[in-house]
């Protein structure tokens, strides 16, 4: 979120995330960095870790008690907010996955400054004294886009992810060449927080490559991990066979019946700790789901006292956060269930960061293991209903094509990825000079949401597995003159053999009552630069479109957009991506955090698709997750 983008109307705006550097987490009376790891000069404590028939911090048993949490899914300013809280609830240890795709959104660039700032994050736990456990896998799951793999990957024909295939293994080699000159001297090792590190991810779920698994391992080492590694899986069938190396300590996901999974565990890995690298106590939506999915309190608490009772855990999530963005990823198993905005996750904190029911009973089970820290919370946050602000000002895209894009031309259709597109909309358009009345409509290799327009009315919405066949239209369409097709990339997919599918756009062909057409001009339309969106141009009802509001305030809180009687579309705020709604819920609101906001006029801008709007929005106070 530049400051510079932040003005009176749409900035620059990241698919991922912008943050001037400069403005976040300034230091302040209340964190001084006073820990060694901090102060140029002073000699920094080295620690060892070990893993034998337990853990062991410089030759004492510890006990690992541990909250998942995501600093790319919490705006920087309330990292130190929700570590406190984490320490309060009886925690040693932090854990967090690294996503490969935001720290090198595109080949070659990387980022670690604002909310991926990772080594920030690290020094305000170790501040705290909390160790942490770092995921640094090229894959993450996670529920994450493309499961952290950059979409740029896809731009290779015949990419194969995860397993000996030396393209890929060439572009995880370079980037854990960047990514480990950061995290290495974070190493307890080093004078820094972090304990362990996973190789690879889950990999039992998805492939059986020891190979793949020993290089990841050992690139790891080259690169300078001095801390002991483990892997996780779940402890069913072949998972925990395949995803397993040599060297790493077997570590086990699950959800439920802690006692009987260790038992199997306990089986496989002989005299060593068990440990849960990912307790789940709750679960994710995806758009079009019934209800916010929710755990069984009770269950969750009995839990968690068979695995501390017997070994160590992380729990999953202390905090889901948000998936701001274009960030939220899908799975794919009978149809394509794309993630909403919020990864609530019915954690112990709210998405937001309130403490929950679930974190005062975890605790409660916590304390029969170890000593809850008195812990003062150091950060002031709080809600505010802004009310019902009324549109400003609504242009439409079609009006606004060439002040957002430079189209390019192609015989046929190309996907988003070779258009070195990875995020956000693209749109197609062709003029019809030989076709009569439209009767079929077919898109080859399309994916996930087509809108069709004739002359720029709508015709036709195609989703998921409406796009694999053709369509007839059961009264044929008037001969027109123009054809768009708007699609949108809802979210690679993050979990299973999908993933070496995930082109967008339309990476095939049209087919127009039977025969390809052809000759088409692209608009990639990644929504990353919005400034040059004339308002003075009209928009069409029906039609996408950008609507544009405004509000005042001197109070700055956190606050929730309620987007009832709008169709589908994403939110801006003051040029901050804060991710994307969609009528069929269950999510009703999206969580726009106090830090994005300013004393003085902030805009909100909201693209919509489906022509589906109100004249209105409201700002309110609660959240509302379905």
């Amino acid at each position: 979120m530049p400051k510079s983008a932040m003005t009176k109307c749409a900035g620059l705006v990241s698919p991922f995330f912008n943050y001037d550097k400069g403005k976040i987490l300034p230091e302040n009376d209340k964190m001084k960095y006073r820990g060694s790891y901090y102060l140029p000069g002073q000699e920094e404590k080295m620690h060892q870790f070990e893993i034998r028939d337990e853990f062991y911090l410089d030759g004492k048993k510890t006990k690992i008690i541990s909250g998942g949490m995501h600093y790319f899914r919490i705006v920087p300013e309330y990292w130190l907010d929700r570590l406190e809280k984490l320490k309060k609830l009886g925690c040693n240890t932090v854990e967090t996955y690294i996503p490969w795709n935001l720290h090198e959104k595109e080949k070659g660039q990387f980022s670690f400054t604002g909310i991926l700032d990772i080594v920030r994050y690290v020094k305000i736990a170790q501040e705290l004294g909390l160790m942490v456990i770092l995921r640094p896998s090229p894959y993450i799951c996670g529920e994450w886009e493309f499961g952290g793999l950059p979409y740029w990957l896809m731009k290779e024909e015949g990419m194969r992810i995860r397993c000996m295939y030396p393209p890929f293994l060439k572009h995880v080699k370079e980037y854990f060449e960047k990514l480990f000159e950061v995290i290495a001297p974070l190493q307890i090792t080093r004078g820094g927080p972090v304990i362990m590190m996973q190789v690879e991810n889950e990999y039992g779920y998805y492939g059986d490559d020891g190979a793949y698994m020993e290089y990841i391992k050992q690139l790891m080492i080259d690169n300078g991990c001095e801390v002991p590694l483990v892997t996780s899986d779940g402890p069913w069938g072949d998972a925990f066979e395949c995803g397993k190396v040599d060297g790493a300590l077997q570590t086990g996901n699950f959800g439920s019946k802690g006692k009987e999974q260790f038992a199997i565990i306990r089986k496989k890995i002989g005299n060593q700790p068990l440990m849960c690298m990912e307790f789940w106590v709750g679960w994710f939506d995806n758009w079009g789901v019934a209800c916010h999915q929710t755990g069984d309190l009770e269950e969750h608490v009995k839990d968690l006292d068979e695995i501390l009772s017997e070994g160590h855990v992380n729990i999953y999530m202390f905090e889901g956060g948000t998936n701001f963005g274009f960030t939220s990823g899908a799975n794919y198993y009978d149809e394509l269930t794309p993630d909403v905005t919020s990864y609530d996750y019915d954690a112990l904190l709210t998405e937001d960061g309130r403490i929950t029911p679930k974190y005062e009973a975890f605790q409660k089970v916590i304390s029969k293991y170890a000593e809850i820290p008195a812990v003062e919370l150091t950060t002031e946050i709080k809600r505010k209903a802004y009310g019902t602000l009324q549109v400003v000002r609504k242009t439409g895209l079609f009006e606004n094509l060439h002040n957002l894009a430079h189209p390019k031309e192609n015989l046929v259709p190309q996907s988003m990825e070779r258009l070195n597109q990875g995020y956000g909309y693209i749109l197609y358009e062709s003029i019809l000079e030989k076709e009569g009345d439209i009767e079929k409509i077919r898109l080859w290799g399309a994916n996930d949401r087509a809108n069709i327009f004739v002359d720029k009315k709508p015709v036709l919405t195609l989703y998921d597995r409406e796009l694999l066949s053709e369509h007839e239209f059961e009264n044929s369409l008037e001969k027109g003159e123009v054809l768009d097709i708007l699609v949108e990339n809802m979210g690679r997919v993050n979990f299973g053999p999908a993933l070496e599918h995930q082109r967008k756009g339309i990476d095939g062909g049209v087919q127009i009552n039977g025969h390809q057409h052809y000759y088409w001009k692209q608009y990639c339309l990644p929504m990353e630069d919005l400034t040059g969106l004339d308002f003075k141009l009209s928009l069409k009802e029906g039609a996408p479109g950008f609507y544009e509001f405004t509000f005042e305030t001197d109070e700055i809180a956190d606050t929730f957009l309620d987007f009832s009687g709008w169709g589908k579309g994403i939110v801006l705020v003051n040029g901050f991506h804060i991710g994307r709604f969609w009528e069929i819920g269950p999510q009703k609101r999206l969580y726009i955090p106090a830090p994005l906001l300013m004393k003085g006029k902030n805009t909100i801008l909201i693209f919509e698709t489906e022509g589906k709007h109100t004249e209105t929005i409201s700002l309110w106070d609660e959240p509302d997750l379905g």
